[in-house]
């Protein structure tokens, strides 16, 4: 693992965290990211006073851009299973999910891919007017291995979750609330202050009556493990195939990874 830590933890109070993403230009999601993201939810699930969790983006473009499409691809395979019994990336994103303590995504700029697949997992999506989600592996030959499939369909419909998915196109903030895909757009330079605030509330309050409430949510909702692991294995045997190469080096000939780049209109990018 790094020494670099990616996820900068502010314990506000004992009841409320703020954590930060920071990772490269585009905060890109690496191997890194997995290790230190499991032992992040290591922590959240042993703070004894923990009430809730806000994710924040140190880039205000980028909340998390996607993968990195050059990550170690045996470093990825050689990962030891999580708690789950799957790879630490799906298990990652259930026991996120799953944790007693509330999860607040507060997204500015572009979570696509991998970076849509975080914030599908917390608890609650707020976004600010410029924030712009994702999933565009479909564009590059892949499955998306988060299972968004699971996470959307049950949130904005079948319909709409196969226009998101099949579409690999970007959708701005606003659009993404219509659909149910964030909870509320902010007006600009208010998301921060919103998010604070609203969590704040909740830390005031007892963490057994918040952590009982969700959970009680979670078992009319809660997806099966078996999904998770479905899905990750669509994706390795999807993903990085040959007939695809051509996809992937189109775009980093335009600026994949780089901040001034596709990155900026990768939906759009992805269909040309």
């Amino acid at each position: 693992m790094s020494d670099e830590l990616q996820f900068q933890v502010s314990e506000v109070t004992p009841s409320y965290w703020q954590v930060t993403f920071s990772n490269g230009p585009v905060n890109l999601i690496d191997v890194d990211t997995i290790e230190q993201l499991s032992a992040l939810v290591d922590r959240m699930e042993q703070a004894p006073d923990l009430t809730v969790v806000v994710f924040r983006s140190a880039n205000p473009d980028f909340f998390m851009a996607h993968f990195d499409f050059l990550a170690d691809g045996a470093r990825i395979a050689a990962m030891k299973p999580g708690p789950t019994g799957l790879h630490p990336y799906a298990d990652n994103l259930i026991r996120l999910g799953r944790v007693p303590a509330v999860t607040v995504s507060a997204i500015e700029g572009r979570a696509r891919g991998a970076g849509s697949e975080f914030v599908l997992a917390t608890d609650i999506r707020f976004a600010g007017p410029r924030a712009v989600l994702g999933q565009f592996e479909v564009g590059v030959g892949a499955v998306p291995g988060g299972n968004p499939s699971g996470q959307l369909s049950r949130l904005v419909g079948r319909g709409r979750a196969l226009e998101i998915l099949l579409g690999a196109d970007d959708f701005p903030a606003q659009l993404a609330a219509e659909y149910g895909y964030v909870n509320r757009v902010l007006p600009e330079g208010e998301l921060d202050g919103f998010v604070d605030a609203f969590a704040r509330r909740i830390a005031r309050f007892d963490k057994v009556a918040v952590a009982e409430t969700k959970a009680l949510v979670d078992k009319s909702t809660r997806i099966p493990d078996e999904e998770f692991g479905a899905a990750l294995s669509a994706y390795f045997r999807t993903a990085g195939r040959p007939e695809n190469e051509h996809r992937v080096k189109r775009l980093f000939e335009g600026g994949l990874q780089q901040p001034d780049g596709v990155e900026l209109d990768l939906g759009k990018r992805v269909a040309q």
